[in-house]
């Protein structure tokens, strides 16, 4: 291992120089070190999750739980138990700074101070002997937080004489299907002295044992419902749990560090396992102190006191075990000294290895991370030791996938920054990555419609948000499209209520949970049998949908044509059978044999609060894009496989026909089209070409003639965008021509949605819009990272400063924007065979 020491690392570094202040990297997002939020967005339904605007990026791999530190320095976002939810600051989770000049002495931890728990009063001030970090003011930056997943930098600044540091990352790598899922966080420290006299410095890291906590204690896989009228599951973790757990101090080649370790039963069960704290065993200069066990719930002075006073830290290994509700937590402290004018490089690294997920059912999946480290969860040292030797070559890595989105001058710097942070839903979005098996060779993946909707990969909505994982992990995406291809054979008839009538006052209305042939909304949730057990949500009745089928075929004829890695016969074979089963299934819908399907009144279509009747232009065009897709799916499995398909093919053509000879008869109103042909709904719907687009992006003929296209773009442009709140918000999703609502006090028509804003900023720019495109998706980014919503888009913002469905996968649609204006740029590692 190569030796760390002081010297002169600035080349090594993008960061401040003795004669230049620190600067965010370029196409970050950041902002002043702990410096709050005025007028964030804030939640439209009580019951929805806010947990306010203090987010940062999350660390951690795909599937692998993650973790997140905010822009004030604390540890406060805990996804650890595939699929859930929990935020909350543990303050002695926490890194922290000494430094001695000769005449005097400082040490803060390098967070602002912890608020109390309002949930226990009585508990008083966590920690109150440390010294926590001023927090930026309008008037004074005591430093700045920056991201760019899955980088991110904080910068300490006028607070100490040294200057301060870090680089925080994962090995987030497209195309690489082992690294991305590392349970692992690499902490890259920089301090350097610019003083004349030598600074006496002690970087701690100190961090709670929480083996055991990360398990839902509440396995009812019983269906509520929210306000809203969306089904939901209770979560309640075993926060606290303690007994059992012991740390340990761990010295292996090439590193020193801490063992977090808990209770084991046969076999592993869900949350337990190993936490690890890491630092190489060759720093030059460095003494390495540890302290195995001291308890975070009192003052926290056993371990400030020597710390404040010297840089030291208790040197002890106490490995005894908690018992009760005892709580431990451990530390790590380097200190050194650095002579005027030298830098030095501290690499931290802390992993964890929790690699069980269970479902309520009693059924569980090994992490895909254990493919590699094995399913004991006794590896957390070993993810730590590779992420100690390779480090520097994940951080070139990155940089180099990174490189063709910076280096688009084209495209303005805010869009550039949204496209690379929009990828941090694939970990923090509730993200599930199961070993591999003969069946699926890199596991089954799936994301969370958003924690709100807490189901995997709906559908409707990867229709947009799944341009990312295209691109960049093609597998993966292949992944779930087969989990949708085993799921439209399957049936279940179990009845469940529907949430949409209850919030119309019409009482209890069931329906069976899954129709043989029907295409499925979403891949299950976390607290059943995810990928078997399939839609989960029971706020319509899924079995009715209309977009469903004709999405499964659009996606997966997109994923065979522009797959960085190439086209795949075997996976365009494996879907055919459930195309063909979808497309039937939703022709039984054409209630009056015009080729195309009939909407049925209550809402049965992404837009899941709007109804539409008759023929409605957003299900229709994407009807016609499916067929056009079968067709061509058929014809090439036919020519390149041998499998005759000639029968499927003449019945998609003699539908297509039979479509397009009545869609714009039906719906064409000289300027765009309808919302639908029965409803008499006089507004103009944002979305109503999304069928067209995807032709288009698909090299298929086009749903609609272009001067119709661009005519309903223009109507689209003026009533929806320009007319609503000057274009400030982005596009709402229906308005009157004129740009005022129908209903004023409408919600799905009045929300501006992210991803549907962004997929419909790719359809202009596909057209030659680029201004317009810009102009949307500009808009649209504003909104969210200047307003507190950063980390965690939602799928809906309001002119109210509301916002619905926080960490929404659809919003990951900002890649199809990418993908049409620069003509599928390819990114490095993303055509990487599995």
């Amino acid at each position: 291992m190569a030796r760390f020491g002081l010297s002169t690392l600035s080349n090594l570094w993008r960061g401040r120089g003795h004669d230049h202040p620190w600067q965010a990297p370029e196409a970050s997002w950041h902002r002043p070190f702990g410096l709050g939020w005025t007028q964030p967005y804030t939640v439209r339904y009580a019951s929805n999750l806010d947990d306010g605007p203090n987010h940062g990026m999350p660390l951690g791999g795909f599937g692998a739980g993650c973790i997140g530190r905010a822009p004030d320095g604390s540890f406060n976002l805990w996804h650890l138990d595939g699929g859930e939810h929990w935020f909350g600051t543990l303050p002695d989770c926490q890194f922290a700074l000494f430094e001695r000049d000769g005449e005097s002495s400082r040490a803060h931890a390098l967070a602002v101070k912890p608020t109390l728990d309002a949930s226990r009063p009585d508990a008083g001030e966590p920690l109150n002997s440390w010294s926590w970090y001023p927090a930026s003011t309008a008037e004074q930056s005591t430093g700045t937080y920056a991201a760019r997943y899955p980088l991110s930098w904080f910068e300490h600044s006028k607070v100490f004489q040294a200057e301060v540091s870090c680089e925080a990352f994962s090995p987030i790598l497209p195309g690489d299907y082992r690294r991305s899922s590392y349970p692992v966080a690499v902490f890259r420290w920089r301090l350097a002295n610019p003083t004349k006299t030598p600074l006496d410095l002690s970087l701690l890291l100190s961090w709670r044992n929480t083996v055991g906590w990360f398990t839902n204690t509440d396995p009812s896989a019983a269906v509520t419902f929210r306000d809203d009228g969306s089904p939901e599951h209770n979560y309640v973790p075993a926060i606290g749990r303690g007994e059992g757990q012991r740390n340990r101090c761990l010295d292996a080649p090439g590193l020193k560090g801490v063992l977090l370790e808990g209770r084991r039963s046969e076999p592993l069960a869900e949350g337990e396992g190993q936490w690890c704290l890491v630092v190489p065993d060759d720093l030059e200069g460095v003494e390495v102190l540890r302290c195995s066990r001291w308890d975070p719930t009192g003052s926290g002075a056993e371990i400030w006191t020597p710390f404040a006073t010297d840089g030291s830290i208790p040197d002890s290994n106490n490995d005894r075990r908690s018992t009760g509700s005892e709580q431990a937590s451990a530390a790590i402290a380097l200190r050194f000294r650095l002579d005027p004018g030298a830098v030095i490089e501290l690499p931290v690294v802390i992993s964890w290895d929790l690699p069980v997920t269970a479902f309520a059912s009693g059924t569980r999946a090994l992490r895909r991370y254990t493919d590699f480290f094995g399913p004991c969860g006794a590896n957390a040292a070993a993810i730590a030791a590779e992420a100690l030797r390779d480090w520097r070559d994940w951080r070139t890595q990155i940089e180099a996938w990174q490189q063709p989105v910076l280096e688009r001058s084209d495209l303005p710097e805010p869009l550039r920054m949204a496209l690379i942070n929009e990828l941090y839903d694939l970990a923090s979005g509730g993200s599930l990555w199961t070993a591999a098996s003969p069946t699926d060779p890199v596991g089954r993946f799936g994301v969370l419609e958003c924690l709100d909707y807490a189901w995997y990969e709906s559908l409707d909505v990867r229709l947009y948000g799944s341009f990312a994982l295209l691109q960049l992990w093609p597998e993966l995406d292949k992944a779930v499209l087969r989990s949708f291809a085993r799921a439209i054979p399957a049936s279940d008839a179990t009845p469940r209520p529907i949430g949409w009538y209850f919030t119309q006052g019409k009482g209890r209305v069931e329906a069976a949970r899954k129709l043989a042939g029907a295409t499925p909304h979403d891949l299950g949730a976390p607290n059943e049998r995810p990928f078997d057990a399939t839609n989960y949500t029971a706020y319509q009745d899924c079995n009715l949908w209309k977009d469903l089928a004709s999405d499964f075929v659009l996606q997966v004829w997109r994923t065979f044509k522009l797959a960085p890695s190439g086209e795949d016969l075997r996976f365009l074979a494996d879907c055919w059978p459930a195309a063909v089963e979808a497309l039937r299934y939703l022709k039984t819908f054409d209630a009056n044999d015009d080729g195309l399907p009939d909407n049925g009144g209550a809402p049965d279509q992404t837009f899941d609060d709007w109804p539409l009747q008759g023929v409605s232009a957003y299900c229709g065009a994407l009807w016609i894009a499916a067929l056009e897709a079968a067709l061509a799916m058929g014809q090439r499995l036919q020519l390149e496989l041998g499998l005759d398909t000639s029968a499927e093919q003449r019945e998609f053509g003699g539908w297509l026909e039979q479509s397009r000879a009545n869609f714009d008869d039906l719906l064409w109103n000289g300027e765009y089209y309808r919302i639908d042909a029965d409803s008499g709904t006089p507004v103009v719907m944002a979305d109503q070409l999304c069928g067209d687009f995807y032709a288009r992006l698909l090299g298929l003929p086009p749903v609609v003639a272009d001067e119709r296209a661009r005519s309903s773009l223009k109507a689209i442009k003026e009533s929806c965008f320009e007319a609503f709140e000057g274009g400030r918000l982005g596009v709402a999703n229906g308005l009157r021509r004129d740009g005022t609502p129908l209903d004023p006090k409408g919600t799905h028509p009045l929300e501006v949605w992210t991803g549907i804003n962004f997929g419909l900023a790719a359809y202009y720019r596909l057209m030659g819009e680029t201004a317009t495109a810009l102009a949307i998706t500009g808009a649209v980014v504003e909104q969210v990272y200047s307003g507190g919503l950063q980390f965690r888009t939602p799928e809906a913002i309001t002119a109210a400063g509301t916002f619905r469905a926080c960490h929404y996968l659809r919003a990951m649609a900002i890649w199809a924007l990418w993908a049409t204006h620069t003509g599928w740029q390819p990114i490095p590692g993303a055509a990487l065979e599995a």
